[in-house]
């Protein structure tokens, strides 16, 4: 017996139309679709980007920067994934205009992009833009050899903070934490902060650089990144006292290991600094602390052996006034 469409097989369907009849538009967002998974192959939908893109299309080109920069067919090429959304700006794709002028780094050619800009200006943002800071390793600041903890000064620019803050914002919902028994996210009151996860849809050429950032300032390959979140704390909210490691004892999150490979390391980036209180706790060191805005805190789950390290226990702990950002970012080891 076959059974009717679903309305999201029905929109699949449609666009797949549309698209054959030639319209870009419905080519892209068809793309978008199958690179989100639905209704198709990534690989196909990452062809009628990139043939969006070469017709011209300015947000095609935005997501074919991203497929690039991401390193989605081969490893990272950042001065394609520049060139492309240089492109997209030029297309007059106003987000990649803003990433460009935020990626420079040049006041004054961020002005010049505000008001009446002139067409050579994207190139010229494109070419200020320095690649080697973004991906050099940076220097660390070492508090504890055993379990490993680190810090980092200044590892995001207040500008790149911001940006990752507003970009997530419209997506904040409440934080989940792993079911014992099955591994799936669940609510549960032992973590009453907000969360954000972005995915392919979301993500920018802002938020990649820094994923590749946090790659070389700890020695993993990006592509052993989880997605990368942000969290939000209002006034009391908190995240008790948790181990960030998977443990292997629970049959959800075995399978969990199983697959994806142990979370081995945590990496938090301090998004912003208006608030009181909110530090990250080690109860069992004795230890808190709290980055300046752009810092980061730099720790493993697991010791030299790969076995989980329960000295970790760690807790955000809740703003006493103010709202704290965070970006987080959880690093897996070998999955089997």
């Amino acid at each position: 017996m076959s059974h009717a469409a679903t309305p999201p097989d029905l929109a699949i369907a449609e666009l797949r139309r549309t698209a054959q009849g030639g319209g870009l538009d419905a080519q892209v967002a068809l793309g978008k679709e199958l690179l989100a998974g639905n209704g198709g192959s990534a690989p196909e939908g990452a062809a009628l980007i990139a043939a969006a893109a070469q017709h011209g299309h300015a947000e095609a080109a935005a997501v074919a920067a991203n497929l690039i920069g991401a390193g989605a067919a081969t490893a990272e090429d950042w001065s394609m994934a520049l060139m492309y959304l240089q492109q997209a700006a030029e297309g007059g794709w106003q987000a990649a205009r803003q990433q460009l002028a935020l990626l420079s780094g040049d006041p004054e050619l961020r002005r010049e992009a505000e008001s009446a800009p002139p067409p050579d200006i994207w190139g010229r943002l494109r070419r200020g833009i320095d690649l080697g800071r973004w991906l050099q390793p940076s220097q660390k600041s070492v508090l504890s050899q055993s379990p490993a903890i680190a810090t980092f000064d200044a590892f995001l620019a207040p500008e790149i903070c911001d940006w990752i803050v507003e970009r997530s914002r419209p997506g904040i919902a409440r934080a989940r934490v792993f079911d014992r028994a099955t591994g799936k996210g669940e609510i549960a009151q032992a973590r009453t902060n907000s969360a954000f996860e972005f995915d392919f849809l979301s993500i920018d050429l802002v938020v990649l650089l820094a994923r590749a950032r946090i790659a070389a300032a700890t020695g993993y390959a990006a592509r052993v990144l989880e997605n990368t979140g942000v969290l939000h704390y209002s006034v009391g909210q908190e995240f008790f006292r948790h181990f960030d490691f998977l443990d292997p004892a629970l049959p959800g999150l075995a399978t969990e290991i199983a697959t994806k490979g142990q979370r081995v390391a945590t990496f938090l980036v301090y998004l912003n600094d208006a608030f009181e209180g909110a530090e990250t706790e080690f109860p069992l060191l004795g230890r808190r602390h709290r980055c300046p805005k752009g810092g980061a805190l730099f720790f493993m789950n697991v010791d030299p052996s790969g076995a989980p390290d329960r000295r970790t226990l760690h807790a955000g702990l809740p703003p006493a006034s103010g709202e704290k950002w965070l970006l987080s970012q959880w690093i897996r080891g070998p999955a089997g």
